[in-house]
């Protein structure tokens, strides 16, 4: 079968005026040494899940920097009155808040303590 396959392929090449073909094909060209291919997909495997267990841990340890979690512990400048409903600005963006206790007025600051679906919970900033 590889014989045939070599035929054709030279059959491609050959030249039309000839009987010679514009260069040779050899059998040898198709003939794999079993085991350093063995070796280079092992290689080639393990180097794969190096790369994605190093990636894969060091994507687990970063911090959150985006969604709700990062929100919490972030001050937020109180936009309407807080009695106890309002709204807050937080990283430029308007938000309904939640006062927990008291009441604040447009201007002061507060820190986000939880945040529910698109509200957050927030306590006035303590100036001492």
């Amino acid at each position: 079968m590889l014989d045939k396959l070599v035929e054709f392929i030279q059959s491609l090449f050959a030249a039309t005026n000839s009987s010679s073909p514009l260069f040779q094909i050899d059998s040898s060209w198709f003939q794999v040494d079993t085991l350093q291919l063995i070796i280079l997909i092992v290689i080639a495997i393990a180097a794969f899940l190096a790369v994605a267990i190093i990636w894969g841990t060091r994507a687990a340890r970063r911090e959150i920097h985006a969604g709700k979690e990062d929100l919490i512990g972030k001050i937020a400048e109180v936009k309407t009155f807080l009695k106890p409903k309002g709204a807050v600005l937080v990283q430029g963006e308007l938000w309904k808040a939640i006062l927990e206790e008291g009441q604040a007025k447009p201007g002061d600051e507060v820190v986000i303590t939880k945040v529910d679906h698109l509200e957050v919970w927030v306590t006035k900033v303590n100036v001492d």
